[in-house]
């Protein structure tokens, strides 16, 4: 195993389920805000909120998970394969 795939980014994020759309809003302070139109009902928000970062980041899916907050709209996402300045730097490509 590389310490590329070892390695594990971890993100701190304020969600917004039922919005319009799926979307990063922004940075609130530390965290990122994103907004997700699935109902935070079931984990359905959860899965939601997962593969829409994996595809906005170009990851698999499966590389992303909810890691703590499950049923709070305040999580820690853990995102594996990149490193933390990695997704830093992709995610403010993505706000640009």
């Amino acid at each position: 195993m590389t310490s590329d795939t070892a390695t594990i980014a971890k993100l701190s994020v304020k969600v917004v389920p039922r919005a319009s759309r799926d979307e990063i809003v922004g940075w609130l302070g530390d965290r990122l805000k994103i907004k997700i139109a699935a109902p935070p009902q079931d984990g359905r928000a959860n899965d939601a909120l997962e593969a829409f970062l994996a595809k906005s980041l170009g990851l698999p899916r499966r590389a992303v998970r909810v890691a703590t907050g499950h049923g709070s709209s305040s999580k820690v996402v853990e995102i594996d394969g990149i490193g933390q300045t990695e997704l830093v730097d992709r995610v403010e490509a993505l706000l640009r």
